[in-house]
């Protein structure tokens, strides 16, 4: 017989206590690998042992019903279990326990026959209204049996758009236990987490919304640009060097074929691919060589968010944004999972999502499932990359001191961007070569000031723009005069003209590193640090300046 955990034993209490006591359905929340599948073993065991009733267990991928059938025959070996499946090739029927995909099962509840309780596994599936699956299976069951009752086992009692799965109209009506991340972590049943962001910042602004997802296309095209494939990759392997089993999830096929293939070609190491279309015997074949540790990087799309059982997993990869808490949850939750061979999982985040949504154990969710308004729940270190929790004034990983944000409160706004608005980033740079031009807007009148566009190289071709501004008057020249006079020992120039040749004569100390700012809503990242070398001695009245000048136009200056 399975001992059962403290916190799972009162799981079990309260399903009891809450089927005595009411008339409607509970909801059980355990977080990802924090065992789940023993407290719904107990359950089935006592239903059919103590009160002689028939139990239906509902999932809506292969791995959840293998694993429930295993973890049931554990826990409870004599429970005669019976499989309904497509995938799985059973067809199982008259047995005390089913373990059924929905799939399978929803237009067959007349074909099962009668049944008093049933258990559904991930129950934030549960659609919340229109005949989905799970209510058109539950309302044929209930036409067989009008006492059935349901409990809802779920690591995320979320959905994107509506918000909590319990309420009174829908299936489940109440949550009746609940347990936390952090908890479990605490008490040595969960394995701790760290996060990492990627140094490249996608433009998340540009995509649009649908059904409360970003749509699909447009992240997977934002995604796959060769400069982020070819920096995640090369981030993945810097991090990953101690790590043993790294778990990957792209933004699509074509993007997920393009991480392997940098991966394979750029640094020589095996990844493998799984996604919606991969054959069943090579899925099963890569995932046992990954469960193995014969395969150190796995790549897969949208097949291996829930049901996925790899103990292994000490490195998660989210090279995918989205929008949903549930999804983002789920992802990280693969790494959750206790295992001999690792002391924590890391989790490298290259699609936002961490300052998104906040650290998993503080996930935030009112409403209609959207984080709620607030102090952004996590913070990344602009030294070290961590991705902390907003409320340390000291990074944990590399010590670095966050500036006292006390003075900024007046910041908060009323706007719809709340919480966004205050999300803040700094990332510092290397430098690898500066270039300056003079920048037209274009669409100017002829007579408009112009500016000079001081282009800095941070990577293999990446670029952080600024502009400065001495054809302007009041505030925006006296930037341009502070900006020059830290640089050069030349009078300040009146014209973006003479300030080009100027710097091009060498009148400009160089710049090793420059620190970016970047605030969640505005459209252009922000230079806000530097480190300069010496300034340069004074040039010779007209030496070297008639090298000729380049003249960049661009569709939309940041000011």
């Amino acid at each position: 017989m399975m001992q059962l955990r403290p916190y799972q034993q009162q799981a079990v209490d309260a399903v009891y206590d809450f089927l005595r006591t009411r008339d409607d359905n509970p909801c059980v929340v355990i977080p990802t690998a924090g065992g789940k599948t023993p407290v719904m073993a107990t359950i089935c065991r006592d239903a059919v042992q103590l009160w002689n009733v028939r139990v239906l267990i509902l999932a809506h991928v292969r791995e959840l019903l293998e694993q429930a059938a295993e973890k049931l025959h554990l826990a409870a070996p004599d429970l005669p279990v019976g499989i309904y499946s497509a995938g799985l090739k059973r067809r199982d029927l008259g047995y005390a326990v089913t373990i059924a995909g929905i799939q399978s099962i929803y237009e067959k509840a007349c074909d099962i026959g009668p049944v008093d309780l049933v258990i559904v596994d991930e129950a934030h599936l549960i659609p919340p209204d229109g005949e989905g699956m799970y209510r058109t299976f539950l309302a044929d069951a209930r036409k067989v049996n009008p006492r059935l009752r349901v409990i809802g086992m779920t690591a995320t009692p979320f959905r994107m758009k509506s918000g909590t799965i319990c309420a009174p109209e829908n299936i489940l009506n109440a949550t009746c236990f609940e347990i936390g991340v952090r908890e479990l972590i605490v008490q040595g049943f969960l394995c701790p987490l760290r996060t990492k962001a990627g140094s490249q910042r996608p433009d998340y602004d540009q995509l649009h919304v649908r059904g409360g997802e970003y749509i699909a296309g447009e992240v997977e095209d934002l995604m796959d640009e060769d400069k982020l494939v070819l920096s995640a990759c090369r981030e993945i392997i810097e991090h990953t060097q101690e790590r043993k089993s790294v778990l990957i999830f792209a933004s699509g096929v074509r993007h997920g074929q393009h991480i392997c293939r940098v991966m394979s070609e750029r640094h020589q190491v095996e990844c493998g691919f799984v996604c919606g279309e991969t054959l069943p015997f090579e899925r099963d074949s890569l995932l046992k060589r990954f469960r193995d540790g014969a395969l150190k990087y796995l790549c897969n799309v949208n097949v291996l968010t829930t049901g996925f059982d790899a103990p292994n997993i000490d490195c998660v990869a989210l090279v995918r944004p989205t929008l949903s808490p549930g999804l983002y949850y789920q992802m990280v939750g693969r790494g959750f999972r206790l295992h001999p061979s690792k002391t924590d999982c890391l989790v490298l985040d290259f699609g936002g999502n961490v300052l998104r949504h906040g650290p998993v154990d503080q996930l935030r969710v009112v409403g209609n499932g959207v984080n709620g308004n607030g102090e952004a729940p996590a913070k990344e270190c602009p030294q070290c990359h961590a991705i902390i929790a907003a409320g340390y004034a000291n990074c944990p990983e590399c010590g670095h001191e966050f500036p006292d944000r006390t003075h900024r409160k007046h910041d908060a706004t009323a706007s719809s961007e709340g919480i966004l608005s205050d999300q803040t980033t700094r990332t510092e740079h290397d430098v690898t070569d500066v270039f300056y031009s003079v920048h037209i807007k274009r669409g100017a009148p002829p007579d408009a000031p112009r500016t000079m566009r001081v282009d800095y190289r941070v990577g293999f071709n990446d670029y952080v723009s600024e502009w400065v501004c001495f054809e302007h008057s009041g505030f925006a020249r006296q930037k341009a005069e502070q900006w020059w006079t830290r640089r050069s020992n030349e009078p300040v120039p009146s014209s973006a003209d003479e300030a080009v040749e100027l710097a091009d004569a060498g009148a400009l100390t160089p710049t090793s590193a420059i620190t970016v700012e970047r605030k969640a809503g505005e459209k252009f990242d922000r230079v806000v640090a530097y480190r300069l070398g010496d300034k340069p001695p004074r040039l010779d009245s007209e030496e070297g300046l008639s090298e000729e000048i380049s003249v960049v136009e661009n569709e939309e200056v940041p000011f």
